[in-house]
């Protein structure tokens, strides 16, 4: 296990070159699924990834209180997400749509953490940890690393930081956040139930004091990541709703210009319209107006035309402006 998941520090390593060629190339073939909205390139991503090894490490390290692997594992975990971060940064740089990701579903996907994904990563996580343990179920590791989302999350915060979306480039963040607490946490526990640090001692390995406060720090970080996850759950409900209230209004707007309603949402109190169809344009303002006779004045507004741009409409108010100034 120590073999497995702890890389060594020099860079020529096999192991240290093998996690950075890997992880790169995860990088950028996520980032590239990502912006093809592309769910199967971004499933070869997870698959090469190659991150859970220094995060089970982290998990593997405060099992046999090893300081040394422990801070070399946290930071390359720390550098790893830095560098998918930067990869997806730097191809937003030349490859952002107009519309700054507003219709893509890998986006939308990871954007909005609620606590059902921290029961996901948790459960995951433990799988992970039982794999490495039992010999006779590793092959089940090909779908714990597509289960558990890593570098996706991480490839969506560079775009939307390039693109100035910064409250959700947080929230994806705050997913891989959750994802890297819930395996550390597991993998600790299941560590612990099949003795790992007896094993490790029966082999001459060093071993140092496991305290409860150790303990008491994983369970602090998994509590930490639960309240803004919280948070997104309730938000997400409220947005579910928002978004069936809407849904109509945008319908029947749409049908005035022979225009066709693509997709309804509403993100964090935001309703996102998207539209397709041939010009002339309906005009938003109507929309705006439509929406607030319905009840929904409080919410901003954006419209996303398909192969077009984007109008935004204020909250309390009845005209709209477009991505390059214009009102309507």
């Amino acid at each position: 296990m120590t073999d497995a998941l702890f890389i060594e520090k020099s860079w020529r390593s096999p192991s240290s070159s093998r996690f950075w060629v890997l992880l790169v190339l995860a990088a950028v073939i996520a980032t590239a699924g990502v912006i093809g909205d592309s769910t199967a390139t971004v499933i070869g991503a997870m698959i090469v990834a190659p991150l859970m090894t220094p995060i089970l490490g982290s998990a593997l390290a405060l099992v046999l209180a090893d300081h040394r692997h422990l801070q070399r594992s946290i930071l390359l975990v720390l550098g790893g997400a830095v560098a998918v971060v930067a990869v997806g940064y730097l191809f937003a740089v030349v490859a952002a749509p107009p519309d700054h990701f507003a219709s893509n579903s890998q986006v939308a996907g990871r954007i909005s953490p609620r606590l059902i994904d921290l029961v996901g990563a948790l459960a995951t996580g433990t799988v992970g940890a039982f794999a490495l343990i039992r010999s006779d179920i590793s092959d089940t590791l090909p779908g714990v690393a597509i289960a558990i989302s890593l570098v996706p999350p991480l490839a969506v915060t560079g775009l939307l930081l390039q693109v100035g979306r910064y409250h959700d480039a947080g929230e994806s963040a705050l997913l891989f956040a959750t994802n890297v607490a819930a395996i550390v946490a597991t993998g600790t526990v299941v560590f612990l139930v099949y003795r790992v640090r007896d094993a490790a001692r029966q082999a001459g390995l060093p071993l140092g004091r496991l305290t409860g406060r150790t303990l008491a720090v994983v369970a602090a970080a998994v509590l930490l990541v639960a309240v803004p996850l919280t948070t997104g759950t309730v938000t997400v409900s409220q947005d579910l709703s928002t978004a069936a209230d809407a849904t109509p209004v945008a319908k029947q707007w749409a049908a005035q210009g022979r225009w066709q309603v693509a997709d309804v949402q509403s993100r964090s109190g935001t309703i996102v319209v998207t539209v397709l169809g041939i010009p002339p344009t309906p005009a938003s303002s109507q929309l705006r107006t439509a929406l607030n006779s319905a009840g929904l004045a409080a919410h901003p507004l954006q419209i996303h035309l398909v192969g077009g741009n984007t109008r935004t409409c204020p909250a309390h108010g009845d005209t709209c402006t477009t991505s390059t100034g214009g009102s309507n």
